[in-house]
This record gives structure tokens, sequence and C-alpha cells, in this order.
């Protein structure tokens, strides 16, 4: 009997430190999630552009403002980045605002400040460019990461009123955006506490004789770093294939925990989207 009240007790402490969502079955999103309401505020659309040291440009950006911000309150910050052919502008086809504001409104989220930068770092930083699948344009992707950290972070703290720390920090991005969201997630642990790869591209391991991002042995959370990771996949996605997949799976037997699902949609916004709803559902929780 004593045994049998052992096991029940260390179950009961090992599902309690598994994040809620994590135990669910049932990855689905109700309906008009993505769509405007009547009487529901939604955050306001900002432009800017900040000079970048790392690029030797001036970059562009979009930020969302959470409903009534306030300059006097610190906000959390989801940076959230862009696919192989985009720019700063393409999330915009995701309605961030809508699905992220339809969340708050309904206490599902908090309040939070959303980054849309350019993710091309270098100064040729247009979408679809003409080497668009060439090891120079992958590299530019890549070194965002120093962009981020040395120049739009900063002016991010300088211009609004952000939260920091890890706990108030979250990077996701679609396709090639979670690439690197992956990436730099996992190599800034004292920055980001969560990280969203919907549908991320290859790169993060070694493909095609290439080199990765990390090797099957290191694509794992530094050690007393816990960040919550959610990766997901379009069933009909013909495009990354099983990377996604292969990625949660190299995390989990490296012991990083993360949440990984398979929703309907291809390479496309109903995937992302998907990935977006329930990847802000669950950052920022106390």
């Amino acid at each position: 009997m004593k045994l049998l009240l052992t096991v029940l007790m260390m179950l009961c402490c090992l599902f309690a430190a598994i994040p809620a969502f994590a135990q669910e079955e049932n990855f689905s999103v109700p309906e008009g999630f993505d769509e405007k309401r009547e009487n529901t505020s939604y955050g306001k659309m900002v432009y800017f552009t900040y000079p970048s040291q790392t690029t030797g440009w001036e970059r562009k950006c979009y930020v969302i403002l959470p409903v009534d911000y306030d300059e006097t309150k610190s906000y959390p910050v989801l940076y959230l980045l862009h696919g192989i052919g985009g720019d700063h502008s393409e999330w915009l086809g995701g309605k961030p605002d809508v699905v992220i504001g339809n969340l708050v409104a309904d206490g599902l989220a908090k309040d939070m400040i959303v980054v849309l930068p350019n993710v091309r770092a270098r100064m040729n930083d247009a979408a679809n460019p003409a080497d668009i699948y060439s090891p120079e344009h992958f590299a530019a992707f890549d070194n965002f990461i120093n962009d981020l950290k040395n120049d739009l972070m900063p002016y991010m703290a300088a211009n609004y009123s952000i939260a920091t720390g890890p706990e108030n920090t979250a990077i996701a991005g679609l396709s090639m955006g979670g690439r690197e969201a992956l990436y730099i997630g996992l190599s800034m642990p004292e920055t980001f506490g969560y990280i969203g790869a919907f549908t991320p591209a290859p790169g993060i391991l070694p493909y095609n004789a290439e080199a990765g991002l990390f090797t099957p042995e290191t694509l794992k959370a530094a050690e007393g770093y816990t960040p919550f990771i959610l990766i997901n996949a379009g069933k009909s996605d013909g495009v990354v294939g099983a990377w996604p997949e292969t990625y949660s799976s190299t995390l989990t037997t490296n012991g990083t925990k993360n949440v990984f699902y398979v929703t309907e949609g291809g390479h496309d916004f109903t995937v992302w989207r998907h990935g977006l709803y329930h990847f802000a559902k669950n950052i920022f929780v106390d």
C-alpha cells in the first residue's frame, strides 16, 4: 500500500511539472478565432525603422501594441518571424493582431507587445530575392540573431515599455522563421523563455551533407534552462517534410521537453495561425 501511494505521489508530481497544455490531446481552435468580432478592441499596428550596425542599414519593422497601451506599465514581448521569401509584412497575412486580440479579450492570453521584424539581416533585405535558396541567403537569416541582440532589442527597450527577462520574452516564427526561432531561442536562454516553431524549415540539424545549426547531440536546452517549446506541422505540408517532428523527437531524446502536434493544412497560414493561437495561449503564464 505504501509503495502504491509513493508511486501515485511521484506521478502527481511529474504531471504537475508538465504544462497543462502539454497534456491536452485536442489541438483544436474555436470557430472564428482569426476573425474580427464586434465589440472587441484590437491592438494598434505601428510601423518604424531602426538603425542596424549589424547590417549597416536602416531596418523596417512593425509592432502591434496592446489595447490601451500604457507607458507606465511594462509588457511582455513576442518576436514573430517571417519565412524565407517574406519580410516584416508577411505575418500581416496571419492576422496576429486578431488572433492574439481575441485571446486577450477572452482572458486566454496576456496583453503583449508583438514585434514583426525583417529576419533577412543584410543590406539587401528585400523580400523574394534572386538568391533565395543560396547559402548566402540562409546565412542572412542566421545573422538575425546579431541584429536582434545588438540592434532591435535595444531599440525596443529604448522606445517601448517592455518587461525583460525570459519569463517576459518569447520568439516564434513560420517556416524559415521557425528555424530561426529555435536557433535563437535555444542560443539565448538568458533572454527567451518561450519558443514557437510553426512548420520549421530544414537547417537546424545537418541535411543534404550540409552542417546544421546544431548537431543531433547539441539540439537541446542549456542546463538549468526550461523553456516552453511548441512545434507544429501541417498534415499536407510538402515543403519541410518530416523536419518539424525530427526536431521535436531530437529535443525529447536529449531531455528537452516540448509540445509537438500535427494539424490540417499544408505549408501555409492555416497551420501558422493555428500554431500562433496555441502558442500565444501558453506564453507569459504565471
